[in-house]
């Protein structure tokens, strides 16, 4: 199952190292770090078709759905 939300395709980015004045103090070579997106695993139900799906999605996703309800949001993304 890959980190990527099911219904606004967020992924992982990459960030993280010093800051530029540290580098122009101290250059120490830092890894960098990957960030994700805050996934959750959730059971959604459909009333227009009457049926439960499970996604997982980000938190921005779950706030579109509440706003815009799940079948259209859904549809849009083209889940169902």
């Amino acid at each position: 199952m890959a980190k990527v939300c099911a219904i606004t395709q967020k992924g992982s980015i990459v960030g993280g190292g010093y800051s530029n004045r540290t580098r122009a103090t101290q250059f120490n070579p830092t890894g960098m770090v990957r960030k994700y997106p805050n996934l959750q695993k959730k059971k959604i139900f459909i009333p227009e078709m009457n049926k439960y799906v499970t996604l997982t999605i980000s938190a921005k996703a779950i706030r579109t759905i509440n706003k815009n309800g799940a079948y259209a949001t859904l549809k849009k993304a083209k889940i169902i």
